[in-house]
């Protein structure tokens, strides 16, 4: 392993995500740390995983990291080369399971912003927009978003839906006609691991790293924070885990 041992944020953040994606499953892939956690996934713990990427790279080996989702290296070993249309033509159809998504900013029911901080017209910031989050977030069987936690992503009220979550509730997916089945699944951050139970379809803490406490999570979060009655502990990176990141997945620090 490398020299350094301090774990970072990301690194807890992408070890916890990795491990969600054990079995032989199709795996919508973004830029960034959902690549990192694909890459640990497959050499760790779902060597049969098939990522699909945006463009239309199916089942990468992801033996050499991307630097986008329409690089080169998204096709490498895989499948199938197909196209935009294509990809998200499949996940219409069911047969993607899972998409992994970050955001800038998300609220208490899953609705991610990657479009603009401020006013739409007038923004603060301009994001880089919806690219294929919105269709992930709308098709896939289940979405699991992967994000740091800070209390300005965490917020009351996103600036703008780029990616549905449940919209008001209980039934929002279903009044805005998106399938009821699908939605957000997991919310994954250096801070611990959450779900959208049915009763509320608000995000609820529902395990945290070890040292970690109920009020730091809340401290980050700008939204009162529900929390399951029991909370689970998610392991920290494993001596494995982290020389595999640091040495072979992402060596030159891309995304680390």
């Amino acid at each position: 392993m490398s020299a350094s041992t301090e774990v970072s944020a990301t690194e807890r953040l992408v070890c916890a995500a990795a491990r969600l994606m054990k079995g032989r499953s199709s795996v919508f892939i973004g830029t960034g740390i959902p690549m990192l956690a694909a890459a640990l996934a497959k050499r760790l713990y779902a060597p049969q995983l098939l990522p699909i990427f945006e463009f239309g790279g199916v089942g990468a080996d992801l033996k050499r990291l991307p630097l986008g989702v329409g690089e080169s290296r998204t096709f490498e070993g895989a499948y199938t080369a197909q196209g935009i249309t294509e990809v998200m033509e499949s996940a219409q159809r069911g047969l993607v399971k899972d998409g992994f998504l970050g955001g800038a900013q998300i609220d208490p029911y899953g609705n991610l912003n990657t479009t603009v901080i401020g006013d739409h017209d007038r923004p603060k910031v301009r994001l880089p927009g919806s690219g294929g989050g919105n269709d992930v977030g709308a098709f896939c069987w289940r979405t699991i978003v992967l994000m740091k936690h800070e209390k300005k992503r965490f917020v009351p009220k996103v600036d703008f839906v780029t990616t549905p979550g449940y919209p008001g509730g209980p039934g929002g997916r279903e009044r805005v006609g998106l399938p009821e089945e699908t939605g957000p699944y997991r919310v994954v951050t250096n801070l611990g691991l959450f779900d959208f139970p049915p009763q509320t379809r608000r995000m609820r803490l529902i395990a945290l790293f070890p040292g970690g406490t109920v009020e730091a999570v809340r401290a980050e979060t700008g939204f009162p924070l529900d929390t399951a009655a029991e909370l689970d502990t998610v392991a920290p990176p494993s001596d494995e885990e982290l020389r595999l990141l640091r040495d072979v997945i992402d060596p030159e620090r891309n995304y680390l």
